[in-house]
């Protein structure tokens, strides 16, 4: 079995270097010890038509990187305006923040059918595609028109909203149609499996049964597959990061203090404002913790030509420098605001040497810091895990601090209550979520995505020769024991 995996952002194994995004750094184990081959952006564009779509090759443990430069044209339209402007926007919740044109959908569309061209090179008898995220729905579609018969999977990295914002995006129709050629439809939580159901029933018409839907390319499958980390590396990464220098100077930093910690990408789905508003409030309630602790907030900007996030930026800037002035001394400072991306082992030390981990999204499919915070923490003395309601990692991380991040005074006495907790509960609420890391780690998703994607294939090529009502659906949990090889790259 040839796989070859999807998504805009790629990785590599360069552990001193910043990371680009949680789903890069969550695929980058698995497909380093897989074998299979991993398609993405080169960051970089190419002018002219490229009618023949030309990748770079390069090894990535057992598998290789095959980086695309995408055609300069669409590329704006594509990035940051449809995917970033129109449909994460949406995806979070967002339709008040759409912001797109036709030139914008038509780029999108285009950029997907270079992506399904360029995937022909890697489409062989024993291929299976796994398209990753919100930039490709429309990727399945081109790779059908195309001829490919092969199992094609997608899994999206963030929510799904419901069927009354998801209506909100332009070709919304269009977008989700063809996404049904996908013969395997993954979510992080059953509510977005749900939500997207929904969206098929009252807008398309199409009834879905024990997750199953039928289209005009067939049968697709709809499930939950809650992503996670590579729970053990990460911990002995967490270990062996307390020498590194930048660690080292962050505990000589801190003269005693109690750090909590929040690591994001600067989006307004993160939940930022509210959260250095809820420490704002905590050292109005308890005047006591002033110089004692402090959050060391990492915001690192992306998508900077979009006017949402340059305001987020300007906004959040300007609130960390009031509360600062309004609680600082003049040898402690409230929040340690920084603007810029560190390597995983970095953060992995970091948070380590944090004692509450404050992870408060508005809305998120996931979350892996939150799960990166857990796993990094010392077994004798760990830290607190402070956490929305609203992200997808809450369903797992129940004996995390659960909060409402629309709710400034309930956040700010969880954070109380982190800085307060007693070792005994520490260590009983950090073992029971350690329990859930182990269980759902990545190996097992990405295993049980392989088997359920076959398994959906393997249903529609049978419904298609001789239909059934009673089709049952296969187990998402089953472990599909199988090996790639680089046959594609030759």
């Amino acid at each position: 079995m040839t796989l070859v995996v999807v998504s805009n952002r790629v990785a590599r194994a360069k552990p001193n270097e910043p990371m680009t995004g949680g789903l890069a750094a969550a695929l980058l184990p698995v497909v380093e010890n897989s074998g299979a081959v991993w398609v993405g952006s080169s960051n970089r564009v190419r002018d002219g038509s490229q009618s023949e779509p030309f990748a770079r090759i390069e090894s990535l443990g057992k598998g290789a990187l095959a980086l695309l430069d995408l055609p300069a044209a669409h590329y704006g339209g594509y990035y940051e305006g449809f995917a970033n402007s129109a449909l994460w926007p949406a995806l979070h919740s967002r339709p008040d923040l759409i912001r797109v044109s036709q030139d914008d959908y038509e780029s999108y569309r285009e950029v997907n059918s270079f992506v399904a061209r360029a995937l022909m090179r890697f489409s062989k008898p024993d291929t299976m595609f796994w398209v990753q995220d919100y930039h490709f729905l429309a990727l399945g579609g081109q790779l059908r028109e195309l001829g490919v018969e092969h199992p094609i999977g997608f899994f999206l990295h963030t929510p799904w909203a419901p069927h009354s914002v998801m209506a909100s995006v332009p070709h919304h129709r269009a977008l989700i149609e063809s996404m049904l050629a996908y013969d395997l439809i993954g979510f992080q939580t059953e509510e977005d499996c749900g939500n997207f159901a929904g969206y098929l029933t009252l807008e398309l018409g199409l009834p879905v049964k024990n997750g199953i839907v039928h289209s005009r390319f067939g049968l697709t499958r709809l499930a939950a597959f809650p992503i996670g980390i590579n729970v053990d590396g990460f911990a002995a990464q967490a270990m062996r990061a307390a020498s590194h220098p930048d660690v080292s100077r962050l505990r000589k930093s801190l003269h005693g203090e109690r750090l909590a910690i929040g690591v994001d990408r600067l989006d307004y789905s993160k939940g930022l404002l509210n959260r250095i508003r809820a420490f704002d409030r905590l050292f109005e309630i308890q005047p006591s913790l002033k110089r004692t602790v402090s959050l060391l907030q990492i915001a690192n900007p992306s998508r900077g030509a979009i006017e949402a996030y340059g305001n987020l930026q300007c906004e959040l800037a300007q609130l960390v420098s009031d509360v600062n002035g309004r609680h600082g001394e003049v040898d402690w400072t409230p929040i340690r605001y920084l603007n810029k991306g560190f390597s995983q082992t970095t953060l992995a030390g970091f948070y380590r040497s944090a004692q509450v981990g404050v992870v408060t999204p508005l809305y998120d499919g996931m979350n892996l810091v939150a799960k990166e915070y857990v796993a990094a923490q010392n077994p004798v003395d760990p830290g607190v895990l402070v956490l929305s309601k609203f992200a997808g990692a809450a369903n797992e991380l129940t004996t995390a601090l659960i909060v409402n991040p629309h709710d400034i005074d309930s956040m700010a006495r969880a954070l109380g209550m982190a800085f307060a907790m007693p070792l005994p509960e520490r260590r009983l609420r950090w073992e029971a979520m350690m329990t859930k890391l182990q269980a759902g780690n990545i190996q097992n998703w990405f295993e049980s995505f392989i088997s359920a994607l076959e398994s959906a294939h393997e249903m529609g090529r049978a419904a298609s020769e001789e239909p059934r009502a009673d089709a049952e659906s296969p187990s998402p949990g089953a472990v599909y024991q199988w090996q790639a090889t680089s046959t594609a790259l030759h």
